[in-house]
């Protein structure tokens, strides 16, 4: 099996390195596969104190790998979708249930599920090459699943103006709506800071430590991953996400910002 997501241990660090830029890191079922393996690898390891989520290339993380979405034509399009969607939510959770800190450290572009997976983790450090965007609404769909993970990290304020306008925005938005914690020149000067202070910190204390933070987020996900997984299905196989991702396909507005579509 490639190796998508490769594992390293430095001292009382576990990394987990995104590297499949061919795709720009998107969640295959196989990276999806080795990165819940390597969280449950790092916690299994009495060693480590912290877990450190990374990429190669210049980008973190595009989103769900559409390309599988072609593989299952056998499938109904709207239980395939639904599958994916269980898929994407049981990894955001597997990153907040972890007993670890998980530190997400960025240095590329985010968009899609890779917007729930900065949201999952419990720090998050972006550099000057970072650009966010929730660019879903634009091709006809919705930010559903990942909002389990963003809607309790951003202000309210500029979740409903990134949901709604797609625009891209930098380290620096990021950290002032709450998307991340910290805007560095030095992403990995900023995460070695931040490991060295988990370092001091007991296996225990800090279990239990971020069990307080992350509560009312898994609460969330026990009330409403399985109602935003079939909205995600319901969404995704529509006539207008199908003209949406037409369109984006072939470089062209969608329907519904020309002219003839006016009155719909």
């Amino acid at each position: 099996m490639d190796r998508l997501v490769e594992y390293a241990v430095d001292k009382h660090v576990a990394r987990l390195t995104l590297n499949s830029p061919h795709n720009r890191n998107a969640l295959s079922t196989t990276l999806v596969t080795q990165l819940h393996q390597g969280l449950r690898d790092a916690a299994n390891d009495p060693a480590v104190r912290a877990v450190v989520l990374g990429h190669t290339g210049n980008t973190f993380c595009a989103g769900a790998d559409l390309s599988e979405g072609s593989a299952t034509t056998n499938k109904d399009p709207f239980e395939a979708t639904a599958e994916r969607s269980r898929e994407m939510a049981a990894l955001l959770r597997a990153i907040v249930e972890s007993p670890l800190p998980v530190i997400v450290a960025i240095n590329g572009h985010v968009r899609a599920g890779g917007m729930g997976l900065v949201g999952a983790g419990d720090i998050a450090v972006a550099g000057p090459r970072s650009t966010f965007a929730l660019t879903e609404a634009r091709i006809g769909v919705a930010p559903a699943i990942i909002s389990l993970t963003l809607l309790p990290k951003m202000s309210a304020r500029s979740a409903a103006r990134y949901y709604l306008t797609g625009e891209t925005f930098e380290a620096a938005t990021a950290a002032e709506i709450g998307l991340i914690t910290i805007a560095a020149d030095d992403v990995d000067a900023a995460v070695a800071s931040l490991v060295a202070d988990i370092g001091r910190a007991s296996p225990q204390g800090l279990a239990a430590s971020k069990a307080l933070t992350t509560a009312s987020v898994l609460d969330g996900f026990d009330r409403d991953a399985e109602r935003l997984g079939a909205e995600s299905a319901r969404l995704f196989v529509s006539n207008e996400a199908r003209e949406g991702m037409l369109a984006f396909l072939q470089k062209r507005p969608p329907s519904w910002l020309s002219s003839d579509d006016a009155g719909h």
